[in-house]
Protein backbone atom coordinates (compact mmCIF):
# COMPACT_ATOMS: atom_id res chain seq x y z
CA UNK A 1 0.00 0.00 0.00
CA UNK A 2 2.77 2.23 1.00
CA UNK A 3 4.24 1.86 -2.39
CA UNK A 4 0.91 2.51 -4.23
CA UNK A 5 0.96 5.81 -2.43
CA UNK A 6 4.21 7.01 -3.23
CA UNK A 7 3.55 5.93 -6.77
CA UNK A 8 0.49 8.14 -7.15
CA UNK A 9 2.24 11.07 -5.28
CA UNK A 10 5.12 10.39 -7.31
CA UNK A 11 2.28 10.65 -10.67
CA UNK A 12 0.35 13.92 -9.22
CA UNK A 13 3.76 15.77 -9.28
CA UNK A 14 4.81 14.74 -12.55
CA UNK A 15 1.34 16.07 -13.61
CA UNK A 16 0.80 19.06 -11.41
CA UNK A 17 4.31 20.43 -11.72
CA UNK A 18 4.72 20.06 -15.49
CA UNK A 19 3.19 23.04 -16.48
CA UNK A 20 4.67 23.96 -19.93
CA UNK A 21 4.35 27.54 -20.81
CA UNK A 22 5.99 28.00 -24.75
CA UNK A 23 6.27 31.41 -24.03
CA UNK A 24 10.23 32.74 -25.44
CA UNK A 25 12.52 34.71 -23.45
CA UNK A 26 12.55 36.85 -26.29
CA UNK A 27 8.80 37.76 -25.98
CA UNK A 28 9.06 38.52 -22.20
CA UNK A 29 8.25 42.45 -21.31
CA UNK A 30 10.37 43.99 -19.01
CA UNK A 31 7.88 45.31 -16.76
CA UNK A 32 6.36 42.39 -14.39
CA UNK A 33 3.25 44.06 -14.59
CA UNK A 34 2.43 44.14 -17.86
CA UNK A 35 4.11 40.95 -18.47
CA UNK A 36 1.43 39.60 -16.01
CA UNK A 37 -1.76 40.75 -17.87
CA UNK A 38 0.30 39.21 -20.91
CA UNK A 39 0.44 36.05 -19.57
CA UNK A 40 -3.14 36.24 -18.39
CA UNK A 41 -4.80 37.33 -21.68
CA UNK A 42 -2.66 34.91 -23.88
CA UNK A 43 -4.24 32.40 -21.33
CA UNK A 44 -7.56 33.52 -22.40
CA UNK A 45 -6.51 33.29 -26.18
CA UNK A 46 -7.44 29.88 -28.60
CA UNK A 47 -4.46 28.85 -30.71
CA UNK A 48 -5.86 29.38 -33.94
CA UNK A 49 -4.15 26.48 -35.07
CA UNK A 50 -4.19 23.55 -32.22
CA UNK A 51 -7.54 24.53 -31.36
CA UNK A 52 -7.80 23.63 -27.95
CA UNK A 53 -4.52 25.03 -26.31
CA UNK A 54 -4.28 28.68 -25.53
CA UNK A 55 -1.32 30.68 -26.94
CA UNK A 56 0.63 30.80 -23.81
CA UNK A 57 0.41 27.20 -24.53
CA UNK A 58 1.26 26.64 -27.90
CA UNK A 59 4.64 26.22 -29.40
CA UNK A 60 2.78 27.25 -33.04
CA UNK A 61 4.27 29.86 -35.01
CA UNK A 62 0.73 31.73 -35.31
CA UNK A 63 0.13 31.54 -31.15
CA UNK A 64 3.89 33.00 -30.81
CA UNK A 65 2.93 36.11 -33.75
CA UNK A 66 -0.88 36.31 -31.07
CA UNK A 67 1.68 36.48 -27.87
CA UNK A 68 3.95 39.09 -29.40
CA UNK A 69 0.78 41.38 -30.50
CA UNK A 70 -1.16 41.16 -27.18
CA UNK A 71 2.60 42.12 -25.73
CA UNK A 72 2.68 44.81 -28.33
CA UNK A 73 -0.77 46.37 -27.57
CA UNK A 74 0.11 46.12 -24.02
CA UNK A 75 3.03 48.31 -24.16
CA UNK A 76 0.85 50.68 -26.64
CA UNK A 77 -1.37 51.28 -23.52
CA UNK A 78 -4.06 49.43 -24.62
CA UNK A 79 -6.09 47.62 -21.77
CA UNK A 80 -7.23 44.06 -21.59
CA UNK A 81 -10.43 44.34 -23.06
CA UNK A 82 -8.88 46.90 -25.68
CA UNK A 83 -6.82 43.87 -26.86
CA UNK A 84 -9.63 41.08 -26.75
CA UNK A 85 -11.42 43.57 -28.52
CA UNK A 86 -8.83 44.02 -31.18
CA UNK A 87 -7.99 39.95 -31.34
CA UNK A 88 -11.87 39.62 -31.90
CA UNK A 89 -12.38 42.10 -34.55
CA UNK A 90 -9.37 40.33 -36.29
CA UNK A 91 -9.74 36.93 -35.61
CA UNK A 92 -13.36 36.63 -34.32
CA UNK A 93 -15.10 35.01 -31.57
CA UNK A 94 -13.61 31.77 -32.00
CA UNK A 95 -9.92 33.26 -30.49
CA UNK A 96 -11.83 33.04 -27.25
CA UNK A 97 -11.81 29.92 -25.22
CA UNK A 98 -14.32 31.34 -23.11
CA UNK A 99 -16.56 32.80 -25.89
CA UNK A 100 -19.01 35.61 -24.58
CA UNK A 101 -22.30 35.59 -23.09
CA UNK A 102 -24.38 37.25 -26.09
CA UNK A 103 -27.38 36.24 -28.46
CA UNK A 104 -24.90 34.88 -30.80
CA UNK A 105 -23.66 32.80 -28.18
CA UNK A 106 -26.55 31.90 -26.25
CA UNK A 107 -27.07 28.46 -27.48
CA UNK A 108 -23.74 28.02 -26.88
CA UNK A 109 -24.28 28.59 -22.86
CA UNK A 110 -27.38 27.32 -22.39
CA UNK A 111 -27.27 24.30 -24.18
CA UNK A 112 -25.33 22.25 -21.45
CA UNK A 113 -28.02 22.72 -18.31
CA UNK A 114 -30.79 22.63 -20.25
CA UNK A 115 -29.75 19.27 -21.49
CA UNK A 116 -28.38 18.61 -18.24
CA UNK A 117 -31.86 19.48 -17.22
CA UNK A 118 -33.60 17.41 -19.75
CA UNK A 119 -31.80 14.13 -18.69
CA UNK A 120 -32.70 14.97 -15.24
CA UNK A 121 -36.40 15.06 -15.51
CA UNK A 122 -36.29 11.97 -18.04
CA UNK A 123 -34.62 9.66 -15.15
CA UNK A 124 -36.90 11.79 -12.71
CA UNK A 125 -40.15 11.14 -14.88
CA UNK A 126 -39.04 7.34 -15.87
CA UNK A 127 -38.45 6.25 -12.12
CA UNK A 128 -42.15 7.92 -10.96
CA UNK A 129 -43.42 5.76 -13.82
CA UNK A 130 -41.64 2.53 -12.49
CA UNK A 131 -42.98 3.47 -8.55
CA UNK A 132 -45.94 3.80 -9.88
CA UNK A 133 -46.48 0.37 -11.74
CA UNK A 134 -44.78 -1.05 -8.82
CA UNK A 135 -47.41 0.08 -5.88
CA UNK A 136 -50.35 0.56 -8.13
CA UNK A 137 -53.18 -2.27 -9.04
CA UNK A 138 -50.97 -5.56 -9.89
CA UNK A 139 -54.39 -7.61 -10.16
CA UNK A 140 -55.00 -5.36 -13.39
CA UNK A 141 -51.61 -6.60 -14.63
CA UNK A 142 -52.08 -9.96 -14.21
CA UNK A 143 -55.65 -10.63 -15.50
CA UNK A 144 -55.82 -12.46 -19.15
CA UNK A 145 -57.78 -11.00 -22.10
CA UNK A 146 -60.95 -13.49 -23.15
CA UNK A 147 -58.86 -14.77 -26.40
CA UNK A 148 -55.50 -14.94 -23.91
CA UNK A 149 -57.31 -17.33 -21.44
CA UNK A 150 -59.15 -19.18 -24.26
CA UNK A 151 -55.59 -19.91 -25.73
CA UNK A 152 -53.89 -20.90 -22.38
CA UNK A 153 -56.82 -23.33 -22.02
CA UNK A 154 -56.52 -24.79 -25.64
CA UNK A 155 -52.68 -25.28 -24.94
CA UNK A 156 -53.34 -27.08 -21.37
CA UNK A 157 -55.40 -29.22 -23.18
CA UNK A 158 -53.11 -30.45 -25.77
CA UNK A 159 -50.53 -31.06 -23.16
CA UNK A 160 -50.47 -34.90 -22.68
CA UNK A 161 -50.88 -35.89 -18.87
CA UNK A 162 -47.86 -36.97 -16.75
CA UNK A 163 -49.95 -40.01 -16.16
CA UNK A 164 -50.66 -41.16 -20.42
CA UNK A 165 -47.77 -42.64 -22.36
CA UNK A 166 -46.13 -40.26 -24.55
Amino acid sequence: MKKFRAALVIAALVIGGSTAHAVQPDEIMADPVKESRARDLSRELRCMVCQNQSIDDSDAPLAKDLRVLVRERIGAGDSDSQVINFLVARYGEFVLLKPRFELHTLLLWLLPPLLLGGGVLALWLNSRRKTRVAVGDTDSLMQLSPEEQARVERLIDEQPSPREPA
